[in-house]
């Protein structure tokens, strides 16, 4: 009896056998093509962009050992990405354990490189010996061009797999490594995502890695657009070939105090003297901190390890923000600068204005994921709560003005946290005393389920009327804000709960706001900007977008803002009618119809006033409504131009702004949190100088509605 239960449970639940014939073996390098993700987050934008990421720390690590001090990113046509360095060259002699060339196994073998002990690297980004691989195994095609021992070699590999042995191609004094890559369209074009690499994303990154890295140049540039022939086998940088092109070169001796006066130029400093310290420790090659107060309410931590960002933070960040509260604390009580009775300040109050940077560098580091976001190896923390704390208080002592000016902002950050507690309290109070009653200008959906719920904030009462209307009832909620929300750029937390508007979009998301904002909380899983295509709507949407950078922060972390896009122009043929979201749109469908649009004017969109339509006319003035082949009459076509969502009726803010299936909707996402906090610094902060040169600069990127 047990033997026959035993056969009949290798049965899955359709009835096939599962025995060992249906476990799958990848070998190779087919499991990074067969789950890309786990190996570079994501195929969209961050994935294709943490291409280069991977083949430069190669580079750059070679810099940090002081093996290199050049090194040059090229974007080609094609999609593809040259990157080039003066470092020592990837061996090329056979590996003892696998048999083939030390360059084959690299490229070709999972957990391959010089990263893992030994003399090759004593600090490096690498720690998986995934880096290279990944890349090969992700791009439809790759070079590597090696330079070493007076002469250079060339293997080239297609998904992962070589092509060819590598070949010895000549003679050379240079030395150095050269990867060309193009990332595989089978990997990277799926769904709405497609190859297209940012340069500025590329050059915020290098701009970054030359400050980590004394003395190191990195030049990028930006040779998409160059249409003549371009032999760059034949040169070892590309700069070589005089070619015009975008580029941007950086280096910087002045390391991480650089990196802090770069990052807070737009800024008046609290403490004008910026502090720095550069120490090793045991277990730990180097511990480098540079810290600087502003005049802001924001705080900006950049953490690196190895030179790698860590967004998410880890022990090297606890130990500095851990070491930073207890000196400040402690210097501040030793020089009677608070009185017994007065509270501790905390984490959050020495944060406030705080620009700092967070660099350690690890001979055997621990990263939690292959992406490296956060940073696990335990004596880091450690290490930088020591090595920060003492030079710090040294810091304090020799400069009692500069600590005074920190202590004061922080006493004035600790006043402000009572007052937007008591402000939250009593929001969140007021809510729970009347049973959590929703704002009465919101129209609430029927679904409990945050995950199917969607809120669409809205411009006015009138846009808010046909929303409501015009929705979904059981998954879309509507809430209209009436005119302009406060700017929160440098407005605290108890005068912004102290605005209605705001106060209501708080109460409606249901998860509070700031350091008690609980995601768990949240009531919809869409939040929808649906404002106006004027001026007035895209200052308003400004304003939105930096209240939930600033203070709803996870949201935009976690893709949960969107953008609506409503149509520019609505055309009736008949009884059809086309909606336009673009003048070239319109434009397009013009000329499939026949109707000349010519002059400086659009002829065929006379009316500009809310809510009118017009007939378009041809060169001549005489009505569209003829076929020029058949001699019969076609429909008229009547053009109407919209300038808010309140000239829309339910049925039509339903069919080309909410409907599901139609609605053309843009997520908001970060692919750089320092760059997106200093724009919004610039764009709304209290320097005009800053914001005019901006805007300047900017112009001629704008998309004008005139």
């Amino acid at each position: 009896m047990a033997k026959n239960k035993d056969k009949k449970d290798t049965k899955s639940a359709n009835g096939h056998h599962y025995s060992a014939q249906d476990i799958q073996v990848l070998e190779g390098l087919e499991p990074v093509r067969k789950r890309p993700g786990m190996y570079i987050g994501t195929t969209g934008p961050d994935g294709l962009h943490h291409l280069i990421t991977e083949i430069f720390d190669n580079s750059r690590d070679e810099a940090m050992g002081g093996f290199a001090d050049d090194v040059e990113i090229v974007l080609l046509p094609g999609n593809e990405v040259r990157v080039t360095d003066n470092g020592r060259g990837i061996p090329v002699d056979k590996h003892k354990q696998t048999g083939s060339s030390a360059l084959e196994t690299i490229m070709t073998t999972l957990h391959a490189g010089g990263k893992f002990g030994g003399e090759g690297y004593k600090v490096s980004g690498g720690l998986h010996g995934v880096g290279a691989s990944v890349v090969n195994a992700l791009s439809s095609s790759m070079k590597v061009t090696v330079h070493r021992d007076g002469s250079f070699y060339t293997q080239e590999y297609a998904m992962g797999k070589k092509k060819s042995a590598v070949k010895k191609v000549g003679a050379s004094k240079l030395h150095g490594t050269i990867v060309r890559f193009v990332p595989d369209p089978e990997i990277f074009e799926k769904g709405e995502n497609k190859i297209d690499f940012s340069f500025d994303r590329v050059v915020n990154h290098m701009r970054e890695q030359a400050y980590l890295v004394k003395g190191l140049r990195i030049s990028v540039i930006d040779a998409r657009e160059v249409n003549q022939k371009m032999d760059t086998d034949k040169v070892y940088y590309f700069r070589e070939l005089g070619i015009d092109a975008p580029s941007r070169t950086f280096y910087f001796e002045g390391g991480l105090k650089s990196l802090i006066k770069f990052y807070n130029q737009n800024f008046k400093p609290v403490n004008k003297k910026v502090f720095y310290v550069d120490k090793p420790a045991e277990g730990v090659e180097s511990v480098e901190v540079s810290l600087q107060y502003v005049d802001d309410i924001s705080s900006r931590l950049f953490a690196f390890a190895n030179n790698i960002r860590t967004p998410e933070g880890g022990t090297h960040v606890t130990g500095f923000k851990t070491a930073l509260t207890r000196t400040l604390n402690s210097y501040a009580r030793k020089n009677n600068m608070v009185r017994d009775s007065e509270e501790n300040f905390t984490g959050d109050d020495v944060l406030e204005g705080l620009t700092a940077v967070v660099s350690v560098k690890l001979r055997e580091i621990q990263f939690e994921g292959q992406t490296k976001a956060k940073l696990g190896s335990v004596e880091a923390q450690g290490a930088v709560a020591t090595i920060f704390s003492e030079a710090f208080s040294e810091f304090l002592e020799e400069n009692p003005d500069e600590g005074k000016a920190m202590v004061q902002k922080s006493m004035l950050a600790l006043k402000a946290r009572k007052a937007a507690k008591a402000a939250k309290d009593s929001v969140l109070r007021k809510g729970a005393l009347e049973g959590m009653t929703l704002p009465g200008k919101l129209a609430d959906c029927e679904t409990k389920t945050a995950e199917d719920a969607e809120l669409f904030i809205v411009e006015g009462d009138s846009a808010g009327g046909s929303g409501k209307m015009g929705r979904d009832r059981k998954t879309q909620a509507v809430l209209p804000l009436k005119g302009k929300i406060l700017n929160v750029e440098r407005a605290r937390l108890d005068r912004i709960l102290g605005f209605a508007e705001i106060k209501a979009l708080v109460i409606a998301l249901g998860a509070a706001i700031g350091d008690t904002f609980d995601i768990s909380k949240l009531r919809y899983h869409k939040i929808i900007i649906a404002t106006d295509a004027d001026t007035d709507g895209g200052h308003i949407r400004t304003l939105l977008l930096t209240l939930f950078y600033r203070y709803f922060r996870p949201l935009v972390d976690g893709g949960y803002i969107y953008i609506a896009q409503p149509p520019l122009y609505k055309i009736k043929k008949g009884k059809e009618s086309f909606y336009f979201y673009t003048e070239s749109e319109k434009n397009e469908f013009y000329k499939k119809e026949g109707v000349s649009i010519g002059g400086d004017e659009d002829e065929t969109d006379t009316s500009e006033s809310s809510g009118e339509e017009s007939e378009s006319e041809n060169e001549e003035g005489e009505e569209d409504n003829a076929d020029s082949k058949s001699g019969k009459k076609s429909p008229k076509l009547l053009s109407q131009r919209y300038k808010g969502l309140g000239e829309m009726n339910p049925e039509e803010l339903w069919e080309t702004t909410m409907d599901p299936e139609k609605r053309v909707l843009k997520q908001i996402k970060v692919e750089d949190a320092a760059m997106a906090d200093k724009i919004f610094d610039v764009l709304m902060g209290t320097d005009v100088p800053a914001r005019k040169s901006f805007i300047q600069s900017n112009a001629a990127k704008a998309t004008l509605d005139i």
